[in-house]
């Protein structure tokens, strides 16, 4: 497959991946954090911020590989 066209694919999975994550991350906190405290907030927020990037990394080393000839 040809470079640009990985790029291209890639680029739409990866905005697809962090509109669903981000409405599924808000939906279960929405769901379980409505007592919670602030701490628990943050700590919810701060790790689902940062785990949204491993699928990200592998999706852009994907793009980012030179096509087998």
């Amino acid at each position: 497959m040809p470079v640009r066209m990985k790029k291209l694919i890639g680029t739409i999975v990866l905005v697809l991946l962090v509109m669903i994550y981000a409405i599924f991350a808000t939906a279960v906190a929405s769901l379980y954090l409505g007592e919670a405290s602030g701490l628990v907030h943050l700590l919810y927020f701060l790790f689902t911020g940062l785990i949204w990037i491993v699928p990200a990394m592998v999706l852009i080393r994907w793009m980012e590989r030179e096509p087998k000839r």
